[in-house]
Order: structure tokens, then C-alpha cells, then sequence
């Protein structure tokens, strides 16, 4: 099967879990046999058309407007790479047809649609977040209910949509008002061999910082949690002194959660490293007494996955896929998202016992090896595929979202919170 992903993200170009799960599952389809092209924005020192691992990796530049990628000029730098893409589609295929579609998030969406009209195949889409669910259900602002109405157009235009979780396939037909049997779910996945840390590496990131290590990795943002974590270091140092927390990642939060904890007087026992190299981030990680996911928000949770691969214990919110992901009391601890003394002591349990956070750290590595391999998750993707390629094509005339997601703002909620 010829497959054509679009994708905003894919290395050396990433910016968090989209990207390195595109990567992965476009090399995993390769290696099953697929002819599999991901067309993506370029990057400095990339080669525009190249073949990686089987994947043939063509990169496009922006048309303008060259602007940031900052929230004041996202909508002029996506117009602009929306644009690139779209030329980059129609050469790649005067000399090469795909029989599926697959883009991922809202960033692709027109291309997307200019492909499968162009191509007469499926277009299947991936969400990978909305962003009404990083806004807790609600719309605040002109750009977030553009970002919406883009998402809601997408998800109405593809054959199939793919959610990474139960909890995504709930958001997105509540949101998009599609049927839940168009939603197939199909979770993110971990690669074992690239999270094989050489015991020098990890002894030297234990080095670095003694006593009782907590990480969290991600993106320095609302949704995730970060400031939470902050609050709950205070009630966690008071129980075990030696506790250290290692905050790896970057984002528009950044300062904010700095001056946080330096109004909590957690200067020596909280560092900020910014962004680490691969091999330093997963030393890290295997380093740790306990790693943190203290999501607000979180589809799926590709961090906790990867530090369930390496074996180290998890202490997860029970945020969207993270429920599902990790099980209190057999693969990790789980607190309320939002909590920084249930945060607390969940930190506090893991950091006093040992013995217990050996156990779960055991029993969440084999379940993640033996649930969430990418050959897995690359041949599942495939059957989606095939349904999708049972459905009929994208015709002229689009259809609109429906109107109701265009005004105002939305709230999503449970069944038992509505009552």
C-alpha cells in the first residue's frame, strides 16, 4: 500500500509528541512493507527530498507570509505553510499516487483535502488534541475558535478519524459531532530499542543530581500540569528533604513556572534544564525515582509510555488517556488532575517505597512492551486504512461543519457531570 503522511512535525523538526509519533509509525509501516512518503516542512540542514529507514521524507518550504510561530502570527504562519504544502502535493504527485491520506492535526488539513480530491483516495485523520480540550471544553478567544472550526472541517472531510485514546474518541465526537464509529482508536506506541540506556549514562545522570530524583519531561505549558508539580514539591520536601524535582522541556510557560518556584522557595530543590538532547533525555529519565505526568490535559501521555519502556515508576494524573494508560495500584500512582496534595502524597509514597516502586515500575514496563509495540500499532493503523478506503471519496462540494460549533463557546462534560 502506498501511503502518503502530512505532518507539521517530523525530525529533525519536533516539537513534541505528534512528531515523534509520525516518525515512528511512518518507519514501522516501512519495515512491514508499505511504500510510505511524509511530506513535511523543512528544515535547516535537511535535505528537501531524501529516503531514511525506508521513508522517503520530502520537505517543503513556507510561502509567505514568513512570520513566527507564536500564538500573535499562527494563523498567517500556518497560511503560509498551508500553502507550501499544497504545491509540495501537487508535484509529489505528478509522478507518484498514494492509496491513503493520513494527516495529522489541523495544521495539514487543507492539504490534506487537496490530496485526497486530487489523488480520488481516502484522507484519514489523526487527532492528536483539540483545542477546545487544551481550554478545559471552552473557546476563549477568536483564535482558538479558528483553530476549532479548521479541526471540526478536517474531521467532517477525512473517511476515518484516529483518536489515541478512549477519552480522545469521546472529545472529538462530542466536539465534532461525528459518529463514534468513524473514530477509530489506535494509541501512540514506544520503541524499546531507542530507550535501551547504558548503565554509565544512567549512573552519570544519577551523578549529577543526587538524593531522591523526580523528573517530569514535556512542554512547558497550562495543560500540563507543571505549576501543580511546583505546589506539590513544597508538601513533598517537607517528608523526604533530599527530594530533587528535574523539569526537562521548554515552552511559553517557562518563566512563570520559575518565578512559581521562587515565591515557594524551591530554588536548590527544583531545576530547569530547557530542552535535552535525546540521549541525555533518556538517561534522565531512566535516572529517576519517579517520573511525573501531572496533566491538566493529556490525550494520550507519550512521556509516561516512554518512561514505563525504560523502567521507571509513574506518578500520573487521571487526565484523559493517562486513565487508561496507567493503573493506580498495578502500574503507577494516579491523583486528580489539579491536586497538588493528592500529588503529594502520591510523590511521597513512591519516593518512601522503594520495594512498591520497583513492583509497578516492573509490572508498567511489561505492559508497555507487550501492548504498545509500533509494529502494532503500525499494522492496526493499516486496517483503518483499509475501512477508510471502503468509504467514498471526498466529493467538490465540501462539507461545512456544522454550524453549532462555529458560535460561541462549548463545554465538554461527561454524561454524569451534565446531570
Amino acid at each position: 500500500m502506498r501511503v502518503l503522511h502530512l505532518s507539521w512535525e517530523y525530525p529533525p523538526v519536533v516539537y513534541g509528541g505528534l512528531g515523534r509519533h509520525v516518525h515512528a509509525l511512518a518507519e514501522a509501516q516501512a519495515a512491514a512493507g508499505a511504500d510510505v512518503v511524509v511530506l513535511t516542512q523543512a528544515a535547516e540542514g535537511a535535505a528537501d527530498d531524501e529516503r531514511v529507514n525506508g521513508v522517503r521524507i520530502v520537505r517543503v518550504r513556507h510561502d509567505a507570509p514568513i512570520v513566527p510561530l507564536d500564538a500573535e502570527h499562527l494563523i498567517g504562519w500556518v497560511f503560509g505553510f498551508s500553502s507550501g504544502m499544497s504545491r509540495g502535493v501537487l508535484r509529489l504527485m505528478a509522478g507518484w499516487r498514494p492509496d491513503v491520506i493520513h494527516g495529522h492535526d489541523w495544521m495539514v488539513a487543507h492539504s490534506c483535502v487537496l490530496a485526497a480530491q486530487e489523488s480520488k483516495r481516502p484522507f484519514v485523520l489523526t487527532v492528536h488534541a483539540t483545542e477546545a480540550g487544551r481550554h478545559q471544553g471552552w473557546l476563549p478567544n477568536e483564535l482558538s475558535r479558528t483553530v476549532h472550526g479548521i479541526e471540526a472541517w478536517g474531521a467532517h472531510q477525512a473517511s476515518r478519524v484516529i483518536a489515541c485514546s478512549e477519552h480522545m474518541r469521546w472529545e472529538v465526537t462530542r466536539l465534532f459531532e461525528i459518529p463514534a464509529d468513524q473514530v477509530t482508536v489506535i494509541p501512540n506506541g514506544v520503541d524499546p530499542s531507542s530507550w535501551r540506556v547504558p548503565v554509565r549514562l544512567r549512573r552519570a545522570a544519577r551523578d549529577t543530581h543526587p538524593g531522591s530524583l523526580i523528573v517530569f519531561t514535556g512542554r512547558l505549558e497550562w495543560e500540563k500540569g507543571v505549576h501543580t508539580l511546583i505546589d506539590a514539591m513544597a508538601l513533598v520536601r517537607r517528608a523526604v528533604p533530599d527530594a530533587r524535582l528535574v523539569i526537562a522541556g521548554r515552552g511559553s510557560k517557562h518563566d512563570d513556572l520559575v518565578q512559581q518556584a521562587r515565591r515557594r522557595r524551591l530554588g536548590r530543590t527544583i531545576s530547569f534544564e530547557g530542552w535535552l538532547p535525546e540521549r541525555e533525555l533518556h538517561a534522565l529519565v531512566a535516572a529517576a525515582d519517579v517520573a511525573v505526568v501531572p496533566s491538566i490535559y493529556e490525550p494520550f501521555g507519550m512521556v509516561a509510555l516512554e518512561a514505563a519502556a525504560v523502567g521507571t515508576a509513574l506518578v500520573v494524573a487521571r487526565s484523559g488517556g493517562l486513565a487508561e494508560l496507567v493503573q493506580d495500584g498495578a502500574t503507577g500512582w494516579t491523583f486528580e488532575a489539579g491536586d497538588d496534595r493528592a500529588l503529594a502524597s502520591c510523590l511521597i509514597a513512591a519516593l518512601t517505597d522503594p520495594a512498591e516502586a520497583a513492583r509497578l515500575a516492573r509490572a508498567g514496563r511489561r505492559r508497555a512492551l507487550r501492548d504498545y509495540g509500533w509494529a502494532r500499532i503500525a499494522e492496526a493503523t493499516m486496517a483503518a486504512y483499509r475501512t477508510a478506503r471502503a468509504a467514498p471519496a471526498i466529493a467538490d462540494d465540501h462539507l461545512a461543519a456544522p454550524r453549532a460549533m462555529l458560535d460561541g463557546n462549548l463545554l465538554l462534560r461527561s454524561e454524569s457531570d451534565a446531570g
